[in-house]
């Protein structure tokens, strides 16, 4: 199988995503777009992963390339090949799905403990701690079935067409060095952006605190992406 990466932000990649891939033998690229490289062509691929960006969904007048995406998401969508997004990807999938993207009212930066919906279809415990960092809120697209909800945002992702089309706002995929590079990302924003706060912020001391945080969340992520892709291959 190979994978095409859209990366949307300078120094926010694939991270654990990229070595699963090379784990389970699969080869991939990035498309780094933000820097204006042309979107693969969805005949090239087999299957798309979408990363994230502190954009909002509608950001297309600023960044033109993020209707290029759009369009190419909605062709995957409708292929039959694996999409996956996170973040803004989630954000994204869910647009494109017809579901409502709008603005939270606080921030999110940090870890949160995510109790599973009932009727999730996720392989994945009832309750588990997973990195988050968004503002934006998603809803259900008709015909998905949610992942579930933390005390911060009621709906953490969700999957679509029988787990072939999974959504994630939660970060499954975060090592030590992608959120070391997420908080300078955010410490480096440009345009006077003001700095998070709120209750469901954390101080980057706390984030990056304990790595055997890390280490279960990756377990959880190998459990997810290999339902993901058996999702495909029934």
């Amino acid at each position: 199988m190979h994978t095409y990466f859209l990366q949307q932000a300078e120094g926010l990649g694939p991270a654990r995503f990229a070595d699963w891939l090379d784990s389970m033998g699969h080869s991939h690229n990035t498309c780094h777009l933000y820097a204006d490289e042309t979107p693969p062509r969805l005949e090239d691929c087999d299957g798309l992963i979408l990363l994230d960006a502190d954009l909002a969904v509608d950001d297309t007048a600023s960044q033109p390339w993020l209707g290029r995406e759009k369009k190419l998401l909605a062709r995957a969508l409708k292929s039959g090949k694996p999409v996956l997004g996170v973040g803004l990807g989630a954000r994204l999938i869910a647009e494109s799905l017809g579901a409502i993207v709008s603005r939270g009212t606080s921030s999110t930066l940090g870890w949160q403990h995510i109790t599973l919906a009932p009727e999730s279809p996720f392989d994945l415990p009832e309750t588990f701690e997973a990195f988050s960092w968004h503002r934006d809120i998603v809803g259900l697209p008709d015909d998905a079935l949610p992942l579930g909800g933390s005390a911060a945002s009621p709906q953490q992702g969700f999957a679509w067409d029988w787990g072939r089309v999974v959504a994630l706002q939660c970060h499954l995929e975060a090592t030590e060095e992608s959120l070391s590079a997420l908080l300078t990302h955010l410490a480096a924003r440009k345009n006077g952006a003001p700095a998070l706060a709120g209750p469901h912020v954390q101080a980057p001391e706390a984030i990056l605190a304990d790595a055997r945080r890390l280490d279960r969340q990756a377990a959880l992520l190998d459990r997810l992406l290999v339902q993901w892709l058996r999702s495909v291959a029934r």
